[in-house]
């Protein structure tokens, strides 16, 4: 009964933490920012290392983007419309910036080492969908 009651207290307290982390995430983003979403379509013989991705790529990306990147987010697709369907996407990043010019000013002159990594960690083409934050 001890270890069930430690267990629960663990799972609370972790689960509190991450919602607060979230929630304050959350909140650095507002509208009228701009948001680069890449997307990485789910097809047949598609691969995809999200650890590669989570722990090398992003924080390569978001080191060379410095202070004009506001806030970044990482999605993994685990199912489409239903449990039973396939993730239309295997993945997907998200980086917010205050402006378009400030995500211009700083993807140029990475494009080529951002772009170069990519093989690493799929062999997928992504697809890139830049924004306004409306809501």
């Amino acid at each position: 009964m001890k270890t069930k009651v430690i267990l629960l207290f663990l799972i609370v307290a972790t689960l509190t933490s991450f919602q607060q982390s979230t929630t304050s995430n959350i909140s650095k983003i507002e509208k009228g920012m701009v948001k680069v979403a890449i997307l990485y379509p789910n097809d047949e013989g598609k691969t995809f290392d999200m650890e590669y991705y989570s722990t090398k790529h992003m924080p390569m990306v978001a080191g060379l983007f410095g202070d004009a990147l506001k806030f970044m987010q990482i999605d993994k697709g685990i199912s489409g419309r239903t449990p039973d369907e396939p993730a239309p996407c295997l993945a997907a990043g998200y980086f917010y910036f205050d402006t378009l010019a400030d995500y211009q000013n700083v993807f140029g002159p990475n494009a080529e080492k951002i772009l170069s990594d990519i093989p690493n960690y799929t062999n997928i083409q992504p697809v890139v969908l830049i924004s306004e934050v409306v809501q």
